[in-house]
């Protein structure tokens, strides 16, 4: 009896083995079937294999904007998105929102470009000069969530920003078929908020309401009025801005003043030529 129960005790065991031994390899292979249907790559195995030391995060437009992580577990959630994302041949025309860096432990660095969202065009969203991938779940708020004891933008904060701008411009502009250039290179305070999908949303926005319009650089020269935007302030619930417009053939400047107050359950735009309290 002893030697039928230790018979069966051995086949248990020699079951639980081979049962593990099955699922490494299904594992294996399922993820094989993975990468050869373009469900997953194999690019960033190196991640996945601990050989990550730190990931740096710089934002394209506030170099203040930066962040250097060590935690294995907001790394290992890293490898899960990169493992995921789609090869494909062209990458966004976009402006990277950020440049991300990944050291390996023998301090070979791989550094990439990421636009923080889908360009329309299914193209890539992440790159560098060897490899252009489509990232469908956002990089970026993996990693900044985790520091984000920092300074939170207004809740709301593309719809309080974009529609303020919006709002003032219909306020100025009596000829909307005048050539408008907005530019937002002065506003510092708010640029580690400005993403280039964002934009685009915007610019499309701006030209259902004012065709001649568009996002400038330097080139002021260019547009019969140039629009700069710049925050002056902001909390969760608070946000404050000035606009000002130059025309450019009369050589004169307006300047309008906008405080975003939420209250009640909604955002109460001011939009005033005075200076306001809080200016």
């Amino acid at each position: 009896m002893d030697g039928v129960v230790k018979k069966r005790i051995n086949i248990f065991f020699i079951l639980i083995v081979l049962t593990g031994i099955f699922l490494l390899c299904g594992c294996s292979k399922l993820d094989q079937l993975k990468v050869k249907a373009g469900l997953k790559n194999s690019d960033f195995e190196y991640i996945k294999q601990g050989k990550v030391k730190e990931i740096t995060i710089q934002s394209t437009r506030d170099q203040g904007f930066k962040f250097v992580v060590t935690d294995q577990d907001t790394i290992e959630d890293l490898y899960d998105t990169l493992a995921s994302a789609k090869k494909v041949p062209k990458k966004s025309s976009l402006q990277p929102d950020y440049t991300l860096e990944i050291m390996e432990t023998n301090n070979k660095i791989h550094k990439f470009s990421y636009i923080a969202g889908l360009d329309k065009d299914e193209a890539g969203n992440l790159y560098n000069g060897k490899q252009i991938y489509i990232v469908p779940k956002r990089i970026d708020n993996n990693i900044i969530n985790s520091f984000w004891n920092i300074r939170t933008p207004p809740s709301n904060f593309t719809e309080v920003y974009y529609g303020s701008i919006i709002e003032t411009l219909n306020k100025y502009f009596k000829d909307k078929d005048k050539k408008i250039g907005i530019s937002f290179n002065e506003d510092i305070d708010a640029a580690r908020f400005i993403l280039s999908t964002d934009l685009e949303e915007f610019k499309s926005e701006l030209t259902d309401k004012f065709k001649n319009a568009n996002i400038g650089n330097n080139d002021k020269e260019k547009y019969d009025v140039w629009v700069t935007v710049k925050t002056e302030g902001y909390k969760t619930t608070l946000y404050k801005a000035t606009i000002k417009f130059w025309d450019v053939k009369k050589k004169s400047e307006k300047i309008y003043y906008i405080k975003d107050v939420y209250e009640n359950g909604r955002w109460n735009v001011t939009i005033s030529e005075d200076k306001l309290e809080g200016f």
